[in-house]
């Protein structure tokens, strides 16, 4: 027997696909107050306030002066709330902006430039894990944390390759591909997707199948958010030791320190692939008043998916350098590896994994790279020169290689493949939120990226779209996406994928409804 209210649904939706664009923003929480039970947070009450606070990972944009709020937060609970989200936005002339963990780099899915509301898919949390198959649905507004929890209480054997910061939503992470400390094993989060849901803008709820193996490739990889609103994951898990080891071995980055980063990039990408060390290069103690620093630190941070004698035995004969003793590593379950490299406490229950707040909420600017070849001692060392400048900076490098070499760079959008030896990201923090505090710092982000530029990928120099840079460039063509505008960023995430992007745009939202400073363009645009 069909429902009252799924009528009142279809009835709607004919009509706003056959009647004109006019109206206002009463309109639209009418619109949306009479045919959903989805809540319309409005400017002025104090659910609006909390949602929009929560949404703002990055404070750096609280007090931006030229993108606008957003006119209404809608957080709908079904995927034919989202339908209708969408379609009494086109309906009212607004834009959508889809919300999952908030931690969008340059605050993309919380800002815009023109009346918009936010999509907020915080009651999207529902979490299947089948373990007789070893997949799991995952919808759009869980967190990794929230993931990896739910993996750890059905199974000490399964994990999931992907990112390190649990309040992370996994709807825009997966979307953008998914680095994390067990992708030389198992590759990105992106590429263990084996299927999922998205409402696009006529309001069709869609899976892999319906979508479209065009469409399905791009929303792996090539930023979720330009095509649709994702709101589950299918992926496929991953085994893992009962026990892994881990380390974290703290230098300075002087002379001795220089060497062994040197050293590191020439065999990081090559060593077995469940081994994996990061370098972390860190000034959180930045210059007094007097303009003393303390020195610059350098770590080595690693997982191993195996023993630790294993682990010794192979850093003694590929890394003996670093001076690695039985000591300094520690055996520990996988879902325990996920609290250690987050920086939780030794003893800290699992259940932090569930907090959906960033542990460390500040102004930040970030920006990334990949490295083909070995850059010289000489560059680390002015590398340490400019940090000794700065009060609260990071460079973390993320070694490639295993299977990350033996995916092909068109496989999904993601194309640093074969060929990169490690990611940088490049952080700057700062604490006062105003045009004044901020200016130093990005200034010297500025100048740090452009000293790195002969050392790193050319032609293009390369870029990872989940560490979002608005400096690469814009769409600015009106409320619509350009395509010779946004080949200049998009070569430079996508490199060659970028064409096929536009492509499965152009299939499955040619109107370019969901539209960004950096979202992919129709062909029509």
């Amino acid at each position: 027997m069909i429902s009252k209210t799924m009528v009142s649904i279809v009835l709607l939706v004919l009509f706003l696909l056959t009647t004109t664009s006019h109206g206002n923003l009463q309109d639209f929480a009418t619109c949306m107050t009479l045919h959903s039970t989805s809540i319309v947070h409005s400017q002025g009450f104090p659910s609006y306030t909390y949602l929009l606070q929560a949404a703002e990972q990055n404070p750096r944009w609280l007090n931006s002066t030229s993108l606008l709020k957003p006119s209404f937060i809608v957080t709908p609970k079904t995927q034919n709330e989202i339908k209708l989200v969408i379609l009494c936005s086109k309906k009212h002339g607004l834009q959508v902006r889809v919300k999952s963990g908030g931690h969008d780099y340059e605050g993309l899915s919380f800002l815009c430039k023109t009346p918009f509301v936010i999509l907020d898919l915080v009651d999207f949390r529902s979490i299947s894990i089948n373990l007789e198959d070893e997949t799991a649905w995952i919808q759009a507004g869980v967190t990794i944390g929230e993931f990896y929890y739910n993996i750890a209480k059905k199974s000490d054997i399964l994990g999931f390759p992907s990112g390190l910061c649990p309040s992370v939503g996994v709807g825009g992470l997966f979307s953008g591909g998914g680095i994390g400390t067990m992708m030389r094993k198992y590759g990105l989060s992106a590429d263990n997707i084996i299927d999922a849901y998205l409402v696009d803008a006529n309001g069709r709820i869609l899976d892999r199948e319906t979508m479209g193996e065009d469409v399905f490739w791009a929303i792996r990889g090539g930023g979720g958010a330009s095509f649709g609103v994702i709101t589950a994951w299918k992926v496929k898990l991953v085994r893992v030791p009962p026990l892994i080891t881990v380390f974290t071995i703290h230098k300075s980055l002087d002379q001795e320190g220089v060497k062994l980063v040197h050293k590191w990039q020439y065999l990081a990408s090559k060593l077995p692939e469940n081994l994996f060390i990061r370098v972390l290069i860190q000034q959180i103690d930045g210059p007094d008043s007097q303009g003393n620093a303390k020195p610059v630190e350098l770590l080595f941070n690693s997982l191993f998916l195996g023993s630790k004698p294993d682990l010794v035995s192979i850093m003694n004969k590929s890394f003996p350098e670093l001076g690695l003793k039985t000591e300094d590593c520690t055996e520990m379950s996988w879902i325990k590896s996920v609290l250690y490299f987050t920086g939780y406490e030794k003893g800290e229950p699992l259940e932090v994994l569930l907090d959906r707040k960033t542990q460390y909420k500040s102004n930040f600017k970030g920006k990334s790279d990949f490295v083909v070849e070995p850059i010289p001692e000489s560059v680390f060392q002015g590398i340490s020169e400019r940090f000794l400048h700065q009060k609260l900076a990071f460079m973390i490098l993320d070694p490639l290689g295993g299977k990350m070499d033996e995916i092909c760079e068109s496989e999904i959008p993601f194309p640093h493949r074969k060929g990169n030896l490690y990611n940088i990201q490049y952080i700057v923090k700062w604490d006062s939120n105003d045009m004044l505090a901020s200016k130093q710092p990005l200034y010297w982000m500025q100048r740090l990226y452009k000293y790195m530029e002969p050392y790193v990928s050319k032609s293009p120099r390369t870029a990872y779209i989940n560490y979002r840079d608005l400096d690469l460039g814009i769409n600015q063509q009106g409320n619509y996406s350009s395509y010779r505008q946004a080949l200049t960023w998009g070569t430079k995430y996508f490199k060659g994928n970028f064409p096929r992007l536009v492509r499965a745009k152009h299939q499955i939202d040619p109107s370019d409804f969901f539209t960004n400073e950096q979202s992919i363009p129709s062909l029509f645009c």
